[in-house]
């Protein structure tokens, strides 16, 4: 399967915000691909992290927890980006969807980073690895993005 990025789509971009883009939005992000490819949908999600540092030192460009996840579900890495990419004000512009992964985290630096969007985006309540762990949220992540791929309208 080629390795597409969101610029390839001309149709509806789902855009899924976590701190680091290391975890829960690269799963979400990958999750959504798989359906949206599997559905035939004109639809592409994309992923990016508001404090993509905190990853900087991390042997691997992506969550053990989601790397092994998607590899038991068979679902392809090419579906979710290369490596965390931080979030600029142009992902936000082009997103017909934005979703950041869990409020109480998100919502604070969404205002310290994006004011002006803070209150525009959707929140969903997934903790990060530090409150839940990842052979529960991530089942539940992958629930929550069948059910907006279900109910999303695309352009």
């Amino acid at each position: 399967m080629p390795s597409r990025t969101s610029a390839d789509y001309k149709e509806t971009l789902v855009l899924f915000i976590c701190t680091g883009n290391f975890y829960r939005s690269r799963h979400a992000e990958a999750i959504f691909n798989w359906h949206a490819l599997e559905k035939g949908l004109t639809a592409r999600a994309f992923s990016r992290g508001l404090l993509t540092s905190i990853v900087a030192d991390e042997p691997t460009l992506i969550s053990t927890d989601t790397h092994e996840r998607l590899t038991t579900l068979g679902i392809p890495l090419e579906l979710t980006g290369r490596a965390p990419v931080q979030l600029q004000v142009d992902d936000l512009q082009k997103a017909h969807h934005i979703i950041a992964l869990k409020k109480d985290e998100h919502y604070e630096m969404m205002q310290s980073s994006h004011p002006e969007w803070a209150d525009k985006i959707h929140y969903w309540h997934f903790h990060d690895i530090d409150f839940e762990e990842p052979k529960t949220v991530l089942p539940k992540i992958e629930d929550e993005v069948r059910n907006l791929v279900d109910k999303i309208k695309f352009r």
